[in-house]
């Protein structure tokens, strides 16, 4: 307990979850500690932008966007840039312009993804990626070793057959599994021909798309990112890429098994897809959007590109969703599955809320995974108090992870309002300076509501025994959440 309470003197509710923990559990506790809470050792050079003054927004922004913009400048990859920014709503409409861009990718396609299946959705992208690099595209591909283990080794054979080249970021194998357990590659990033680049809340699987029957419809928002934005996203991957860890698999290009792989690879796409007919069904309504069409329909933002990353002292996120809340000055609209905020956030909501801030919380009805959920709803009694609007989205899973802040400033990511996000996870975060893409999204929010229950403080205070009980007792695992 005297090692748990030195090593975590920095972070007090850290040391008080571990130490209850150890109390409990006396061995198992202190060995899981150990296992989860060692120190990243990686060092890279960090990803950040020189101070620059000409590096802000025009004057046409108001107060609140020029202020978070200039406080953010020294968090951003490469500071304040410009590119024309198309939101995705939802699997369908992400998937169908994704595999359009991929398929019209003529020189380098980079994937990185947290998730990465073998199903339906999963395998019609490998098969894909498999036909691009035979014709000639070079394809680097990253997945995260927790996260993506299931994603069969034989697969992996196939890409690098065709001359893809894989990694892992944190492979579950010794020395890994035990000094970078506790540490993920939470990125959804993908870049193609140095010219577009893809990223926001979803991954490669089939319940992005609503066709797992256990959990039903799925709510998600990715980006769409054309112009020099791209180059962010593109450093990130690289700098990925250098501590991600080549694939250990056997090419046996002789062998009748591998001449068997090779002849798959060679036929036709359809031939091997397993999509189900209601994946079918639901791409052919929509269309892709090719690079013309967004660069004429779509207006230039400002963004900036940030990475949060567990080699550094700095909770870049934290600080990005800190900034954000004590800056508004109309209105906050945040969605998010996973809300576990620490006291600095939970203040901050409630401070905007007094300085006349209208502030929404968009959340699931339903969590995943189960002890998120009771963990979370110990924080909305107190916010509602506040007078913060809280919502919770009955329609089905809700995964976005967006806020809008005074109607022209948008932060569309991959990272949620918890501490793994902020501390331990790999995260990017793109935020967005534009009022066409605000309103948009503010309009998404506002059809979600609709597919919402209001939540009331006599909603809380009805809680049965039992489950305030439990509530409480997740509570207590929040620091580690």
């Amino acid at each position: 307990m005297l090692v748990v309470a030195i090593r975590e003197a920095r972070r007090p509710a850290q040391a008080l979850t571990w130490l209850t923990v150890g109390f409990v559990l006396p061995i198992l506790g202190f060995v899981g500690y150990l296992i989860t809470s060692n120190p990243l050792r990686i060092r890279r050079e960090r990803l950040t932008s020189p101070y620059n003054e000409s590096d802000k927004l025009p004057d046409s922004f108001s107060r609140s966007s020029s202020v978070i913009a200039h406080s953010l400048r020294q968090f951003s990859v490469h500071g304040l840039k410009t590119s024309r920014v198309q939101v995705l709503t939802n699997g369908s409409e992400t998937f169908a312009t994704l595999m359009e861009s991929l398929h019209n990718a003529q020189r380098t396609i980079d994937l990185e993804y947290y998730i990465f299946r073998h199903d339906g959705i999963g395998s019609r992208m490998t098969e894909l990626l498999i036909e691009r690099a035979r014709e000639g595209v070079r394809i680097r591909f990253i997945r995260d070793g927790w996260a993506s283990r299931k994603f069969p080794r034989s697969e992996i054979a196939r890409m690098m057959d065709a001359g893809i080249e894989c990694r892992t970021m944190f492979p579950l194998r010794f020395p890994w599994v035990l000094s970078t357990l506790n540490y993920r590659d939470h990125c959804k990033i993908v870049v193609i021909d140095g010219r577009e680049a893809f990223t926001g809340g979803i991954n490669a699987g089939d319940e992005y798309l609503g066709l797992n029957p256990n959990i039903g419809f799925w709510r998600d928002t990715h980006l769409r990112i054309v112009g020099e934005v791209q180059s962010d996203l593109q450093d990130i991957f690289d700098a990925h890429w250098k501590i991600a860890s080549p694939e250990r698999v056997l090419l046996r290009r002789g062998s009748e098994r591998a001449q068997y792989r090779l002849r798959n690879i060679e036929a036709p796409i359809a031939a091997h897809s397993r999509l189900s007919t209601a994946w079918n069904t639901e791409i052919a309504t929509f269309g892709g959007t090719s690079e013309t069409e967004l660069s004429t329909e779509r207006p230039y933002a400002y963004v900036q590109t940030l990475e949060g990353n567990p080699e550094i002292p700095t909770q870049i996120v934290r600080q990005a969703y800190f900034t954000c809340v004590t800056q508004a000055d109309k209105t906050i609209d945040i969605t998010t599955p996973y809300f576990i905020p620490d006291a600095d956030i939970i203040m901050a909501i409630k401070t905007a809320v007094a300085r006349g801030v209208r502030v929404r919380l968009l959340v699931p009805h339903r969590v995943v995974p189960g002890v998120v959920g009771p963990a979370s709803r110990t924080y909305y009694g107190e916010l509602v108090e506040a007078g913060v609007h809280i919502y919770l989205y009955d329609k089905g899973m809700l995964h976005a992870k967006v806020m809008t802040i005074d109607g022209e400033l948008s932060i569309v990511g991959a990272a949620n309002y918890d501490m793994r996000s902020f501390r331990l996870d790999y995260e990017v975060c793109e935020v967005v300076y534009n009022v066409d893409v605000a309103r948009g999204l503010t309009e998404q929010f506002n059809r979600d509501v609709s597919n919402s229950i209001p939540l009331r403080i006599e909603d809380l205070q009805r809680r049965s025994v039992p489950q305030r009980i439990r509530e409480q007792a997740a509570r207590l695992l929040s620091p580690l959440l």
